[in-house]
Order: structure tokens, then C-alpha cells, then sequence
């Protein structure tokens, strides 16, 4: 029979059979599978069907006497029974009388041995009687153990051999017959199997059906075997579990989840405990126990815990007693690694800094979140300040007229329509009444705008929503700057806030955690999220009083004792009591390099005054082997601040042995962190290096993830070499910005015009650089260039090779300040491509260079300016004229006239430096002429002032030019009316009047001159004369002072021949018939044949030969001439023939 007692888990089913056993008065079989075998666990997870059976097995066949089963195959260790002294002896005398029997075995087989068969042969009679059944009996126990030897496996050496049924078939089914001969051979007629429910296999129901069907069948009417068994309610599907059990008795549970608490209050109540325990808590606990043994347990042991570890001198908090004592029952194994620190709980309190870690990056992260959003505002707000112009610019528009490109509010200052959204002039335009609109024709209108502000928003004016869109972002900044303080207060407490309260902050993290805790994880939860679970387990897990040592301690204590020196972090409990218990030298050794001990003597600077300088002093000594100290106490300590503060003050060199040290980044952020704004800005300014190293190793700083307001690193006077390393941290770059922490640097700025202003200007920070700051407008910016202009102009715009493209107010910027060297100025202005046009804006000091490096438009106003500069040089000037660009700018412009450009003119024409082009040009420039030439002046530049005719005729000026004739003569040429004028208050020879006439001059004039000339002294200047005849010739007439011998002269010594023939033809009347002939002799042939004889001269038929052979023949020098012949057209003169 199979009778089912069913229930939910805790429900009492044990309870209710106890009580039952209690009453029963008959044997019964007892099997438990509550322990979980380790050799049961298969590689599934779960626990094989074969085990389970092998325990059924087991507890069943050994929970009977061995003696009661001497057939069992399970061979047992039996005890010796009463009779075991007599059956040594029986056996000790069998096997003596089989020896005797083997010793006379020849005589038993003759029959002597028998003889006689009396008593007198008593011993041969008994040792056979005796022999004979010590064999009987040996024959009789073996034949009797053959029932249970069975052949199972055949091993030969390394191999064994067993039947693949043996392993595969049910262990019940297989020892089904020692299972039936169990139960003949003991009286048990009731098996009550507990937990078998636990491996949730429904199939060894089956089989144990099949064993109580069995038993009882062959048990016949002697007696009934019942099997009772303890299940859960759902350990069968549907109907499936009356097929298998006769009877099904209910269990009603007596407590569960929601009731739970009544048990709980009642097992207080029991203990006098309910004025000690929060009965919040224990309502809130009490849902995670379902269990009333486990319950009754948990209270138990609270009993003896709080009695063991509670004295006089200090009371436990029983709540987290009881937590702890919970958890000791509900996680046994895992309270038991707590102790040794490992486990499940010990994982979860031992990250405890883990925690404080991932709740400071946390923090961190939330206000570089907020950075960056303050960040993005503040980029928004010139965006959205330009939506709003543009907003009103377009409503303004719609109201223009058509074809109207310029408005004004006066009609004087017009603005291009499309300047509008940028004109500083908007607002002045939307807050006026009207406005005026004009054409490009130049027609003017008027537009009323009453009310235009009202039509773009009824409410609220242009000035107004410009307001609201500043205020919006300034708001935003002052919130979000508050909520940064927050939560840079929540960072300097977190390493004070309670374990529980740490362990919320990463309450995401924890699910994993919390996991392996399986089915009990929520309760786990619960006890160390609501702070009865936490680091002080310690003082509830042993026998600690506050004002003792604790294990840990003593450990401590021991360690140093033995010049082995703990880790930083070691766990101290009682640091007051560890410090009393140490030595006075052990605090100048590294012995007092503990996180709790140190923070203990810094919490009580009086108190430990001693050792704290003890403390300071070693760590001053020996810095470097301190290194695991403090990257420990850093993350741990509660005193960091103080730390800092006090080798600050103790130690002068901390900064800079810090800066030296391999963990310098930390220390360094640290002490940013920590130290008092007063300290900070005292030790940046004794140790510079600290300012250097933060300069160039920010990036690195930051990148450790340390939180401290940007506002500090002011304090230090940083100067950061690198802002896009940081670009990952937009408040740093804000406040660094604000504030000019930065290095002026091509890098710098470049980050600065991209990231922080947003200007995407492609090439111009490389080509423009000065004047892109100036257009953007940023204030922090130019103030930070305008405290460093030196600094930015040489490590910046005289470094950038294409840097040569800067404006003129960009250039003017430059030049006018007076707190930079000249020479890095002169090279910036060498750079650039364009020139100032004026220097009207320009320092005294500088025009000289202005000239000096072309860096000035070429205009006259520029050098008159520069004439009255007080730099004014002369060479400078000069050089600058002379420049070939110069000289085409001024070309086709006209030297200044009026009394204020004199000096500029009188320099020109003075200046005999120029080269010849430059004042050719320049002089040709000249607005009038002057009444003199400059004394001083070479005669190269003389020339050019006569060649351009720059100074007035007259004689003075003639005289001036002195010995140099052909000078002279071009100053007549070019002045000839002039020079007629005043001909007879100039003293000239007729050498000079010579190379006048062979001047360029008209025909009219040069017989002019040959009046003015002594004719009568040709015949000594055979050139002059010729030079005379050729004039006279082509003209045709004849001077008044040109007397018989001149003319004789004139016609020798002219040429070619028919210019002799022309002049002979002008000037014959002069001569005298002799004159003529002595002149016919002179000239040059045919000529000199022109006399009586009989030759007939021959000459070219042309006008001016026939006009001299006419007036040979009228004169009688010829008798007939003819021309003409057969084969020319020469002229023949006949000549007389005496």
C-alpha cells in the first residue's frame, strides 16, 4: 500500500510524522534523501535516478542488524555474538582433530583406529566425532554462502569486464530479490520516505510501487508493508499522482510568506526580545522565511549570540544581530567562507572601494554631462540670438517696398538690406518710428514701422525676447553650476557615507553580484541594501567588545612584531587601541603606513601629535617607498585633505618630490584636489615646477578620472600646452578658456577658433590668425592675447609660414601696441602681403621701418607724411622712392602742390640719391617748375631737370650749368624763346652757339643764333663753317653779318659737293670775278676747269647746277652750257677758249 502525506515545502509534513511515530508502536523503516550526495551530481547539474536508488538501497538493507540477514549479498561488519569463545574453540579443537585424523589416517583406513570402540579409546572416538563435524560445518557454511555470491565483473590485469546491463538497469529492480528477503527477514511493516521530492524524478515512484506490490505478494497474509511517503503538492502533474499512491493525506501549512511574521513576533515574544528588535524590520524580514524550523533556529541561536558577544560594557545593535544570524541559516556554507573572507557576502563587502570608485566616476560623469551641456548652451546662444535677427530682419523685409537695397534711419547712414541680420544697426532700426529706403538709382522713400515690433509678437519686444534667449542660457549656466556643487559635495562625502548607502549608488552593478545567492538573492538584497549586512559583521560573527583588540588586530600586532609589515589596507578594527598597543619607534617606520592608522591620527591632531610628526617625518625620509601607501590611502582614506595639508606645511619639498615620484600624476591630482585654495595658490607660487608639470600633463591628470573643480587649477597659473588633449572635457576647456589658463600656441588657438568659438574657417587660422580673433570678438580670448601679445606674436604669427594674409586693422593692431620688441614686429610686418595704406594710425617710432620693409602704400601723402615724421630718414625715403613698385604706384600720380607738400617737392628735386629712373619720374611728377637748380645736385640728375624742364630759363640758371656745354645746350634747346629773351644777358661763346645749331632746333631759330655769331672767325673753324653752310643752304638766305671771307669759307668748307654748288649759286654777288675764280679753283672738280681752254666740264643736270652754270655764262665765266646728250642728262659747259 502507498499512502502520500502532500504539502508545500515547510508545511509540517515531518512534524505530523513524528508526531505520528510518537503513537505507533510497531517497527518502522525511516529513509531520508535530504543530504545531497557529492557523488550524485551528474554532469547535467541534477542527481541520477541510479543514486537516489542506491541510497533507498542502502538506508533499507543497512538499517537492519547484519545478523538478521546472513543471506544478504551487502556483506556488513559483524560483531562478535555471546557464543564466539565457543566457536573459536570448537574450531581450534576441529582443526586439531582433522590434523590427528590426517597424522592416522592409514589406521582409520584398516579399521585398527576404531578398535577397540569403548572409552578407553575415548580420544581417537572423539577426535573423529568432533573432526567429522568441524568438516560437516565448514561444507555446511559454504554451501549456505554460495546463495550470495554473485558474478558481476571478470578483471584481468588493467581490464575488467562487466555486462553493459549492470550499469544501465534500475539498482532496485537488480537487488529486487535482497530487497523481498529484507522485509521476510525483519518485521517492519511501514517505510516512510522523506524528501524524495527534492530530485523532482516522478519515475522512481514508479518503482518503488512496483518494490510494495512485490513485498506484499510475497509477504502473502502474514502482514502488510506500507509505504508512506513526504511530497510536495506539484510533484505530479494533473491526476498523475492517484494512480500511483492508494491515499493522499493533505498537509495544511501552518506558515508561509504572508503570515510569517506572526511566527517571527511570537518566537520574540517567546525570547523577550520584542523591546530590542524594529518591528519594521522584522515585518519586512519576515517575508523573505517561510520556514518555522528555520524560524525557531534563527531565534535560538540569537539567544546564545547575543548572550556570548553582548556585555556591560557595550550592547550590539540586534537588528543587524539578527541579519547576521538570518543569514547564517539561510546561506550556512556562505557564512562559513565569511569567516576566512571568502564567499559570496565577503565578495560583495570586500568592494567596498570598488564601490566608492564606480560611485566618484559616476558623480564625475554626471557633472561632465552637465559641463558639456552648459557647454552646448553656451555655443547655442549666438545661434539662437542670430535665429532671433534673423526672425525680425525677415518680418522687416516683408514690409520694405520692392527693389530697395539700402536702409537708413537719417537718410545719411545707409545700410545694404542684406547686412541687415549682422548690422549692429538693427535694433536702432526696429525701435525706430520710420525708416528711410533707397533704390540704386539713388530715389529715396519713406516707411512707417508703428507698431512693427507688436505684429512679430504681441507680447513681447525685440529687446525683451533678446533678454529671455541671454537670461535662458545665464539660468541654465546658474543651475547647472549648482547642481555641479552638489555633486561635487556628494564626492568629498562619499568615503563617509555608510556601507549601505555606497552600495545603493551601484545598486545596477549588483545584480550579477546578488545573483549567485540563487533562490534567496532578494532576501541577501535586502539585509545589505538596508544596512543590517555590512562591513561591522565582524563584531556579530566573534567575540569582539569594543576597546579589545579584535583577531584582526592581534594579527596586526604580530606581523609588525615580527618586522613583517602588513599591506596598507589591512583590516584594523580598533585603530585607537593598535596605536596604544604600538611602539614609539614603530611610527618612523613604515609599520604605521595603514589606512585606518593613519586616519586615525589625523582624525585627533593633539592627541596624536607626537606620532603624527613621527608619521610626516618618515614619509619626508623615505617618499618613494611610500608608494603603495598612498595609492591605497588615496582611494580609502577619510583624511586625504588633512594629509596633503600637513606634508605640505612639515615637508617643503613634498611638491617637488611629488612631481619626481613614479605615481606623480596622482599625487599632483591630489593635492589639486585636496589642498585649501589658499595653500594651493601659496605652493604654485614657491614651486613653479607644480605649475610646469600641470601644464603639460593635464590630459594625463584628468584622464585618472580624480574630480575637482576646473576653478582651481587657476590658483596654479597653469598655462595648458595642449587643449584638444582635453576636448573630452568641456568644463575644464570652458573655464580654462574664461580664464586664459592656456599656452599661446598654433595648436591651441587652431582648437580654440574650431572647438570653442565653432568657426570653421578652413585655412584662415593659418593665414589670418590676428585677424580672426579680432572678428571673432571673444572677450577671454583678446584678453588673454592682449596680457601675452608678445608671447603670441612670436610663438604664434611669427611661427605660422602662410600667416601672411592679416588685415589692416589686424596689422594696425599689431603695431600700435608698445609693450613688444621692435624687431619681432618688423618681422611680422615682412610677412604679410598688404601694406598699410596711411599712417595716420601708425607710431612715430615705426614709420622709418614702415619704409624701411615697404610695408607702406606707395602714395605722396604717405611720404609727406613720412617727411614730417620724427623717425624721418632721408636714406629710408630715398630707398623707398627708388623701389621699382614705388615707382609705377607714383607714376601716374602728381607730386602734392600748395606750401604744406613743399618740402616734399624740394626733397625730390633735391635729392641727387634717386636713381636716374626714379627721378626722372619723380621730377616729371612735379606739380610746377623751379627758378633754380639745386646746387648740390650731380649732373646726371641736373640733366634730368633740363631734359624734363623742371627749372625756368634764365641766365643765372644758364651760367649755373657751367663748363658742361652740351648740358647747357639742352637747356637752351629746351628753352630757346626764353633764351632769345634774355640772349644778351647770357655770356656765350660761338663754340657754345655752335652746338646749339647742331641742337634740334628749327631753321628759323638756328639762324637766329648764326646773327648772334662772329662770322668772321670761320675760317679758323672749318667745322662751324661747313655746319653754317648746311643751314644756309637749306634755308636759302643769308645773314646780315656774313661778310665776303666767311662766305668763302662757308662754300669751301661745306659739303657734300652740291651743297657748295647751292651755297656758291646763294652767295656769288659777294665775290669779286677773281674771288670767283680762286674759289672755282679751290672747289672740288669738275670746277677747277671752269677757265679758258679747251676742256668742256661736264655736271650732274639737276636745278641747282643749271642755276650755276646760268649764272657762270651771265657772268662770263663760261662761254655756252648744254644738257643733255645721247645717252644722259648731264649739264656740258663750254668754255672760252682764251
Amino acid at each position: 500500500m502507498n499512502i502520500a502525506l502532500t504539502g508545500p515545502y515547510g508545511s509540517g509534513k515531518s512534524s505530523i510524522i513524528k508526531s505520528f511515530l510518537k503513537l505507533y508502536r510497531r517497527p518502522v523503516l525511516q529513509i531520508s534523501l535530504a543530504a545531497f550526495l557529492p557523488e550524485a551530481v551528474t554532469p547535467g547539474g541534477g542527481v541520477s535516478k541510479q543514486e537516489i536508488e542506491r541510497s533507498i538501497l542502502q538506508q533499507m538493507l543497512y538499517g537492519a542488524d547484519a545478523n538478521r540477514l546472513p543471506l544478504s549479498r551487502f556483506k556488513r561488519i559483524q560483531s562478535p555474538g555471546r557464543w564466539s569463545i565457543v566457536a573459536s574453540l570448537f574450531i581450534v579443537l576441529g582443526v586439531f582433530a582433522c590434523w590427528h585424523l590426517i597424522q592416522k589416517r592409514d589406521a582409520i583406513i584398516a579399521g585398527d583406529y576404531f578398535r577397540p570402540f569403548d572409552l578407553t579409546n575415548w580420544f581417537n572416538l572423539a577426535a573423529f566425532a568432533i573432526g567429522g563435524a568441524f568438516i560437516w560445518l565448514v561444507f555446511h557454511h559454504i554451501y549456505v554462502a554460495s546463495f550470495g555470491i554473485s558474478l558481476k565483473s571478470i578483471s584481468l590485469k588493467d581490464i575488467e569486464i562487466t555486462p553493459k546491463a549492470a550499469s544501465e538497469e534500475s539498482i532496485l529492480n537488480r537487488h529486487m530479490d535482497e530487497i523481498i528477503y529484507f522485509f521476510q527477514s525483519t518485521k517492519y511493516d511501514l517505510v516512510v520516505i522523506e524528501d524524495l521530492d527534492r530530485f523532482n524524478n516522478a519515475d522512481i515512484f514508479v518503482t518503488l510501487r512496483e518494490i510494495n506490490s512485490l513485498v506484499n505478494t510475497n509477504l502473502g497474509k502474514k502482514r502488510t508493508v506500507r509505504f508512506l511517503y513526504a511530497l510536495r503538492d506539484d510533484i505530479f502533474v494533473n491526476t498523475d499522482r492517484t494512480k500511483f499512491f492508494e491515499f493522499i493525506i493533505p498537509v495544511i501549512p501552518i506558515i508561509n510568506s504572508s503570515n510569517s511574521i506572526d511566527m517571527v513576533l511570537e518566537q520574540g515574544k517567546r525570547l523577550s526580545l520584542d523591546s530590542r528588535l524594529d518591528k519594521q524590520f522584522l515585518r519586512e524580514v519576515s517575508r523573505y522565511l517561510d520556514d518555522l524550523r528555520l524560524i525557531q533556529n534563527i531565534f535560538n541561536e540569537y539567544t546564545i549570540y547575543a548572550a556570548s558577544l553582548e556585555t556591560d560594557e557595550v550592547n550590539l545593535n540586534a537588528n543587524k544581530l539578527l541579519a547576521i544570524l538570518i543569514y547564517k541559516n539561510v546561506f550556512p556554507s556562505d557564512f562559513e567562507k565569511l569567516h576566512r573572507g571568502k564567499g559570496n557576502l565577503a565578495h560583495v563587502l570586500h568592494s567596498h572601494d570598488r564601490y566608492i570608485a564606480a560611485s566618484e566616476a559616476r558623480y564625475a560623469a554626471e557633472i561632465s554631462e552637465i559641463v558639456k551641456l552648459v557647454d552646448l548652451s553656451e555655443k547655442q546662444l549666438p545661434a539662437d540670438l542670430n535665429e532671433l535677427r534673423r526672425i525680425y530682419a525677415m518680418a522687416l523685409i516683408e514690409q520694405l517696398p520692392a527693389n530697395y537695397g539700402s536702409i537708413s534711419t537719417d537718410q545719411v547712414n545707409y545700410i545694404p538690406i542684406s547686412d541687415l541680420v549682422k548690422s549692429e544697426r538693427l535694433e536702432d532700426i526696429l525701435n525706430a518710428n520710420q525708416v528711410f529706403v533707397r533704390n540704386p538709382n539713388g530715389y529715396q522713400q519713406q516707411v512707417p514701422l508703428s507698431g512693427f515690433q507688436k505684429n512679430v509678437n504681441p507680447n513681447r519686444t525685440f529687446q525683451q525676447r533678446k533678454e529671455d534667449v541671454e537670461n535662458k542660457s545665464t539660468s541654465f549656466r546658474n543651475v547647472a553650476s549648482k547642481k555641479v556643487q552638489e555633486i561635487r559635495a556628494k564626492i568629498s562625502n562619499v568615503r563617509m557615507a555608510k556601507f549601505n548607502e555606497i552600495v545603493r549608488d551601484g545598486l545596477d552593478e549588483l545584480d550579477d553580484i546578488f545573483d549567485v545567492f540563487g533562490d534567496r538573492a532578494e532576501l541577501a538584497r535586502f539585509l545589505v541594501l538596508e544596512g543590517f549586512l555590512d562591513d561591522t559583521y565582524y563584531q556579530y560573527t566573534s567575540l569582539f567588545h569594543s576597546g579589545r583588540l579584535s583577531p584582526s588586530d592581534n594579527k596586526f600586532l604580530i606581523q609588525i612584531r615580527s618586522f613583517s609589515n602588513p599591506n596598507p589596507d589591512f583590516q584594523i578594527d580598533n585603530p585607537k587601541e593598535v596605536i596604544v598597543a604600538m611602539r614609539d619607534e614603530d611610527f618612523s617606520r613604515n609599520y604605521v603606513l595603514n589606512v585606518e592608522i593613519v586616519d586615525c591620527l589625523l582624525s585627533d591632531p593633539l592627541l596624536y601629535e607626537a606620532q603624527t610628526r613621527k608619521l610626516l617625518e618618515f614619509i619626508a625620509s623615505d617618499f618613494d617607498d611610500c608608494a603603495d601607501f598612498f595609492a591605497t590611502y588615496y582611494v580609502r582614506g577619510r583624511g586625504v585633505p588633512t594629509l596633503i595639508t600637513r606634508l605640505t606645511r612639515a615637508w617643503p619639498d613634498f611638491v617637488t618630490a611629488a612631481i619626481a615620484s613614479s605615481a606623480n600624476l596622482t599625487h599632483v591630482a591630489r593635492i589639486i584636489t585636496n589642498l585649501p585654495e589658499t595653500n594651493l595658490k601659496s605652493i604654485a607660487g614657491k614651486n613653479p615646477a607644480l605649475s610646469e608639470f600641470v601644464s603639460a600633463k593635464l590630459p594625463d591628470i584628468l584622464a585618472l578620472g580624480i574630480d575637482f573643480p576646473p576653478e582651481r587649477l587657476e590658483l596654479l597659473g597653469i598655462e595648458a600646452t595642449n587643449l584638444s588633449a582635453i576636448e573630452h572635457y568641456p568644463g575644464f576647456i570652458r573655464v580654462m578658456f574664461e580664464r586664459g589658463l592656456y599656452e599661446l600656441s598654433i595648436d591651441n588657438l587652431d582648437f580654440i577658433f574650431r572647438t570653442v568659438l565653432g568657426i570653421n574657417a578652413d585655412a584662415r587660422p593659418r593665414e589670418q590668425n590676428y585677424t580672426l580673433m579680432l572678428e571673432a570678438d571673444s572677450a577671454p580670448l583678446l584678453a588673454k592675447v592682449n596680457d601675452h601679445f608678445g608671447n603670441y606674436l612670436e610663438n604664434v604669427l611669427l611661427r605660422l609660414p602662410d600667416n601672411r594674409f592679416e588685415s589692416i586693422p589686424a596689422i594696425l593692431g599689431v603695431i600700435r601696441r608698445g609693450d613688444v620688441d621692435l624687431e619681432p614686429v618688423k618681422a611680422f610686418l615682412e610677412k604679410q602681403t598688404i601694406s598699410l595704406p596711411t599712417l595716420d594710425q601708425v607710431p612715430k617710432n615705426l614709420h622709418a621701418m614702415l619704409f624701411r620693409i615697404e610695408k607702406i602704400e606707395p602714395t605722396w601723402g604717405n611720404c609727406l607724411s613720412f617727411l614730417g615724421s620724427e623717425s624721418f630718414e632721408a636714406d629710408i625715403l630715398t630707398q623707398f622712392l627708388n623701389r621699382p613698385a614705388t615707382l609705377v604706384a607714383l607714376a601716374d600720380h602728381g607730386v602734392p602742390d600748395g606750401e604744406e607738400a613743399r618740402s616734399l617737392r624740394k626733397f625730390i628735386i633735391e635729392n641727387d640719391s634717386l636713381s636716374a629712373q626714379a627721378y626722372a619720374s619723380y621730377v616729371k611728377a612735379l606739380p610746377r617748375t623751379f627758378n633754380a637748380f639745386p646746387k648740390h645736385l650731380g649732373s646726371e640728375k641736373t640733366g634730368i631737370l633740363v631734359d624734363c624742364k623742371r627749372v625756368s630759363f634764365s641766365a643765372e640758371n644758364l651760367s649755373h650749368l657751367g663748363k658742361d656745354i652740351p648740358l647747357g645746350v639742352k637747356f637752351v634747346t629746351n628753352n630757346i624763346d626764353e633764351f632769345f629773351k634774355v640772349e644778351g644777358e647770357c655770356e656765350l661763346g660761338d663754340d657754345f652757339r655752335e652746338k646749339l645749331l647742331e641742337s634740334n632746333l628749327t631753321d628759323e631759330n638756328r639762324l637766329k643764333i648764326i646773327r648772334a655769331m662772329d662770322l668772321s672767325l670761320l675760317a679758323g673753324a672749318p667745322a662751324r663753317a661747313a655746319l653754317i653752310g648746311k643751314i644756309l643752304s637749306r634755308t636759302g638766305i643769308i645773314t646780315e653779318n656774313l661778310g665776303v671771307d666767311a662766305a668763302r669759307e662757308v662754300i669751301l668748307k661745306s659739303r657734300p659737293f652740291d651743297t657748295q654748288i647751292q651755297l656758291f649759286n646763294l652767295l656769288h654777288e659777294k665775290f669779286e670775278d677773281d674771288q670767283v675764280r680762286e674759289i672755282l679753283r679751290a672747289l672740288p672738280a669738275p670746277l677747277p676747269d671752269i677757265k679758258p681752254g679747251w676742256v668742256t666740264p661736264k655736271l650732274e643736270g639737276n636745278e641747282a647746277n643749271l642755276k650755276f652754270v646760268t649764272w657762270l655764262k651771265s657772268r662770263g665765266f663760261i662761254s655756252s652750257w648744254k644738257q643733255g646728250g645721247l645717252f644722259d642728262n648731264d649739264i656740258r659747259m663750254n668754255l672760252f677758249r682764251k
